[in-house]
């Protein structure tokens, strides 16, 4: 049975007598006239969050600088502390101990003097003499071990419980339990959670006290929230300050609000806070994020499908259409199938809302749990976006609950009453009698973006935001066009529609195609044909030919890759090894090529060589040898081993995994790339042009397979630009076009150059890789490994993004690769001056990209911008950025010769590394520079006036 941690319920405070009322009163006075100074200002006040459940949010609770946890759901306090300055708090309970707690059983009969029957709990004797030293060793000590330098002291004040008990022996043994901690652990900062009765005796030893229910509470014996009556939150209060004011310690309060109760919450904390007491306000079982002295921004979207209709979420349409949309917003979808447990709730400090799509109904009684979970939905205020269909044939009470009616059957033909610009994005609304969904809505205050009539002037509603998000029904979402169910059209806009229907906000967002104000930049090889020989003068290698027309030629970051079948003496193309590991060898010398394997046998279903199973391409072509069974340690493991021994410098890491066929990895297969110490990528199909001009034929970031993420490559491959290689041998001329569509209006992906090495075998194909290199290094680029992107990309999932309880700052934590933040249109300008971690910014398209320096950042935002010269981009990274008696300094690391552009610095002196620096040109408000460096320290010195 799990251990959890105890809390009081919320039971009103008795009336104070009124001696103690007149002490209170006193206490007020002397604050008043300045006799008690406060010992912590109300600006420097710590921010504090608590979480007891197994899945802490703790990426999200780095926002805080205290994030107190159950200690006993294993999590590592170490791995947890990071630049951000967060610091994990340990749960311990004093005054009480559960009986699963691991020391329970080792407490003697002798020191369990009562029982807290609400949480089944044991009242410890606070007087035994070897207590203290007891809950040092056995109770504190482990937690210390494991990297716990904060406790949250909890029951403190159980002896209560205990009738007759000798309250002065109580609190002396407290008060010996701290001692205690302190000399055993110097440097321990303890809260306590009450326990104002022993503040006199430990003035300086008590970091913060806390209190529970100053406005509002939770009571746990009729499970419900209960406002405070004035007297009590009178007479807590008083306490709080008089710990604040005349013991100087932090004062917390903890209040309860309902998960989804956010604007309350926010309410809440900030009378809380106008008192100079640090709020935290969260549900009754501490499960869920709450709101505080920061409040974390929610980037979760929960996406519901159901994977009888799509059996692997890779190839499901709310993934394949919805997900891509979702994270140019800035938000991370997690899937839930409905054919499984529905979550209880839709936690609000986490998730934004949820998406819903279905092609049709979820079977069974699914579709009933389904319908419920809905209502409680919408009735708890999570907004939901619905596409395709509600899943279920909708009854009365649903109806009710959505504000929808049902709608007669159609007569006759149908035809467009109502339509809104957003519909008909990019192919126009048809009407189709077979997919009509029978709605009507009868919400007031919503808006019908498409209405459909029949014959007899029957109204059917079929894309609309309502109350409690919105929905697009089958049609009128997508289409897949008649004549090439290749090509799929968005019929209505996916941004706005998801954007309005979840009400998300306008928000800072952590972007993965730009960096230092620069559309980033990489090529990585799969190595396919590496055994090919070149159909030109000479008969040369494939991979020579590549090595030496298009790796030397173009030096900028690299991933090259080989199947080790193909290249090694075992394989089918043994008479050509030895040439063709030396090929290698020299690929991978060269400083600007990563090494990556592209396996052992170029497996095309992961998923059987995860159950040991030879399956050939539904080509027929297979490279497996003749009685091999395949093994995800052999195709992953064991080809890095080949590279590494045989291929690699001496040194040189073999870190990329390049995922093959339908590079579709399981979540056994990423497991592994993992414990390797690797990062992998491939898949995705983002091949939108002139031939497939829809946002549809653009990928998301990439698919969740269990805790792991596999990162699709930003753009494909030259096999679906000829297709699959069968001719027109130059038709990836057409990734320009590619790369031109996800540029604008909205910069969705990277410029990728992704190909095989078979590229190099043809003349025709040869001459257009070196047309699109030409073309995407024209642009202004920021070059960057693929491996680089690959934990960008992966880092998005888990930035934390938050915002100050007065709504003056936004907060980044844990932007441990990502390092662009972007801005939309109307959320302001960056003020540098008042934001820190921030070095610059670049105006684009869509909006602002602000360059982060670290991980951490705040970011403070205005009306007009700061006239003081800023970075606005560079083709390095952007490693530090300061300002130090009137001279700012950048410093930028990248792979190519610094290219930098200033805005406002006409007026300045600019010197790299102590040398003066002169402009190459000067346009749009943007001073360039250029320098044959990949690294340098930028200094402006700047005339005033």
């Amino acid at each position: 049975m799990p251990a959890f941690p105890h809390r009081f319920a919320f039971v009103p405070q008795s009336r104070p007598s009124w001696p103690g009322r007149i002490r209170f009163c006193i206490v007020c006075a002397l604050a008043l006239l300045g006799v008690l100074i406060p010992a912590v200002h109300a600006a420097d006040l710590p921010s504090v969050a608590l979480h007891y459940g197994k899945d802490a949010p703790l990426a999200a609770m780095k926002a805080f600088d205290i994030a107190v946890v159950e200690p006993d759901h294993g999590f590592d306090p170490l791995a947890y502390r990071g630049q951000g300055g967060s610091e994990l708090f340990a749960y311990v309970s004093v005054g009480e101990v559960h009986p699963t707690r691991s020391y329970a059983a080792r407490i003697p009969d002798a020191w369990r003097i009562g029982r807290n029957a609400t949480w089944h709990s044991l009242v410890i004797d606070q007087a035994q003499p070897a207590w203290p030293a007891f809950f040092a060793d056995e109770v504190v000590g482990p937690l210390w071990a494991r990297g716990y330098r904060g406790f949250f002291l909890d029951t403190l004040d159980s002896y209560h419980l205990v009738k007759d008990v000798d309250v002065a022996a109580q609190q002396r043994g407290l008060v010996a339990v701290v001692r205690m901690l302190r000399k055993r652990y110097p440097g321990i900062r303890l809260i306590f959670n009450r326990g104002f009765e022993l503040l006199p005796e430990l003035r300086g030893e008590v970091h913060a006290v806390a209190a529970e229910s100053l406005y509002r509470g939770w009571d746990a014996k009729r499970k419900r929230y209960v406002e405070v009556p004035a007297n009590d939150r009178e007479w807590l209060l008083g306490q709080l300050q008089t710990a604040r004011d005349r013991y100087g310690v932090i004062a917390i309060a903890i209040d309860y609000v309902a998960p989804a109760a956010r604007e309350l919450a926010r309410d809440t904390a900030r009378r809380i806070h106008a008192h100079g007491i640090v709020p935290y306000v969260t549900d009754g079982d501490l499960k869920h994020l709450g709101v505080g002295l920061v409040e974390v921004l929610p980037r979760k979207l929960m996406f519901l499908y159901n994977s009888r209709e799509a059996a692997r979420v890779n190839v499901s349409s709310p993934h394949r259409y919805a997900e891509m949309p979702v994270n140019h917003l800035g938000y991370v979808a997690e899937y839930v199938d409905v054919t499984g447990p529905l979550p209880e709730s839709v936690p609000a400090g986490e998730y934004a809302g949820a998406v819903l799509w279905f092609d049709g109904y979820v079977p069974g009684e699914r579709a009933r749990a389904l319908m419920d979970w809905m209502v409680a939905r919408i009735a708890e205020g999570t907004r939901l976006a619905v596409f395709g269909s509600f899943g279920f044939e909708p009854d009365a009470d649903f109806l009710r609950a959505a504000g929808l009616a049902q709608a007669p059957p159609a007569k006759g033909r149908l035809d467009i009453a109502l339509r809104d610009p957003a519909v008909g994005f990019e192919t126009p609304a048809i009407p189709d009698r077979g997919r009509l969904q029978r709605l009507r809505v009868e919400q007031p205050d919503a808006r019908v973006l498409l209405s459909l009539n029949d014959s007899a002037g029957n109204r059917y509603d079929a894309v609309a935001q309502t109350a409690w998000g919105g929905f697009a029904l089958h049609p009128f979402a997508v289409r897949v066009l008649p004549l090439d169910d290749a090509q799929t059209r968005w019929v209505i806009e996916p941004f706005a529609f998801i954007r309005d229907a979840l009400a998300l906000p306008a928000l800072p967002v952590p972007d993965t195609t730009t960096l230092t104000g620069r559309r980033m930049f990489f090529a990585h090889i799969d190595g396919d044909g590496f055994a090919s020989r070149a159909e030109m003068k000479g008969r040369r290698l494939a991979a020579e030919v590549l090595l030496e027309d298009v790796l030397k030629r173009y030096r900028v970051p690299h991933a090259m890759s080989v199947i080790e079948i193909e290249t090694s003496e075992r394989g089918p193309f043994a008479r050509d090894s030895a040439e063709m590991e030396a090929v290698a060898r020299r690929m991978f010398a060269l400083p600007h090529v990563e090494i990556a394997s592209h396996s052992y046998t170029h497996p095309f279903y992961w998923d059987s060589v995860e159950r040991g199973e030879a399956k050939e391409a539904a080509q027929g072509y297979s490279l497996a040898p003749a009685g091999y069974t395949p093994s995800l340690e052999r195709e992953i493991a064991g080809s890095v081993d080949y590279i590494r021994s045989r291929l690699a410098p001496p040194g040189k890491p073999v870190g990329l995994m390049l995922w093959t066929g339908d590079a579709a990895p399981t979540e056994a297969a990423l497991e592994w790339v993992e414990r390797l110490g690797m990062v992998q990528m491939n898949g995705g199909y983002t091949v939108a042009s002139t031939l497939y001009p829809s946002l549809a034929a653009v990928s998301s970031l990439g698919t969740w397979q269990g805790r792991h993420f596999h990162v699709h490559a930003p753009i494909m491959n030259e096999n679906v630009y000829t297709n699959l290689w069968t001719g027109p041998y130059y038709g990836f001329e057409r990734v320009t076009q590619t790369l031109a569509f996800t540029e604008t209006p909205r910069r969705l992906k990277p410029v990728n150059l992704y190909f095989h090495t078979y590229s190099a075998s043809k003349p025709a194909s040869l001459a257009v890789l070196h047309k699109v290199y030409r073309h995407a290094l024209a642009q202004p680029v920021h070059p960057v490994y693929p491996s680089e992107y690959v934990r960008i990309a992966m880092n998005f999932n888990d930035v934390v993004l938050a915002r100050t309880l007065d709504g003056g700052r936004y907060l980044v934590r844990n932007a441990t690769h990502l390092r662009t933040l972007r801005l939309p249109r109307g959320l302001g300008l960056p003020d540098i001056g008042a934001s820190s971690g921030i070095g610059g910014w670049r105006d684009g398209a869509e909006g602002i990209y602000a360059h982060l320096t670290g991980e951490t950042a705040t970011l403070v935002l205005g009306d007009r911008a700061d006239a003081t010269p800023v970075l606005a981009e560079a083709n390095a990274r952007l490693e530090s950025a300061s300002v130090e008696q009137g001279v700012q300094r950048y410093r930028l690391n990248g792979q190519v010769p610094l290219e930098f552009a200033l805005s406002g610095a006409s007026q300045c002196r600019v010197t790299a590394d102590g040398r003066a620096l002169g402009p190459v040109r000067s346009e749009a408000g943007l001073t360039h520079f250029r320098l044959d460096a990949h690294a340098a320290t930028i200094e402006l010195r700047c005339r005033v006036g």
